[in-house]
C-alpha cells in the first residue's frame, strides 16, 4: 500500500477516489510513563518515554489507516496526514487520515 501526503502520486493515475480513510489508535500513558515525565520535566530535556510512545501509537494508527483503505479496495492512500491529542491526563490519542484511492502506473 502505497501512502503519501500529496495529491498525486508521480508516474501513476488515480483510477477511482474510495472515501475517507482513517486509523485511530488511544493508548494510556500509564503511571510509570507518567511518572518520569514529571521528573524530566523538572531537569528538561527530552522525555523519551512520551517520545517513544507517541511514535509507536502513530505506527499503530499507519497500521489501521492501510487495512481499512485495503478494505475498501485501496491501493493507495493520499493527503495522508496525522491528527493527536490528549484525552484527560493519562491517554493519547492518534489518528492517521486520508482518501483511498486506487492508482495505476502511467
Amino acid at each position: 500500500m502505497l501512502v503519501v501526503t500529496s495529491e498525486n502520486i508521480a508516474g501513476h493515475r488515480i483510477t477511482a477516489h474510495l472515501g475517507q480513510v482513517f486509523g485511530v489508535v488511544v493508548r494510556s500513558r500509564g503511571l510509570a510513563g507518567n511518572f518520569m515525565a514529571s521528573l524530566r520535566t523538572i531537569f528538561g530535556g527530552e522525555i523519551k518515554e512520551l517520545s517513544v510512545l507517541v511514535e509507536e501509537t502513530r505506527q499503530h494508527a499507519m497500521a489501521r489507516l492501510t487495512t481499512n483503505a485495503a478494505a475498501m479496495g485501496a491501493n493507495a492512500v493520499i493527503m495522508m496526514r496525522f491528527d493527536s491529542g490528549a484525552i484527560g491526563q493519562m491517554m493519547n490519542e492518534v489518528v492517521a487520515y486520508g482518501t483511498a484511492v486506487r492508482i495505476e502506473p502511467i
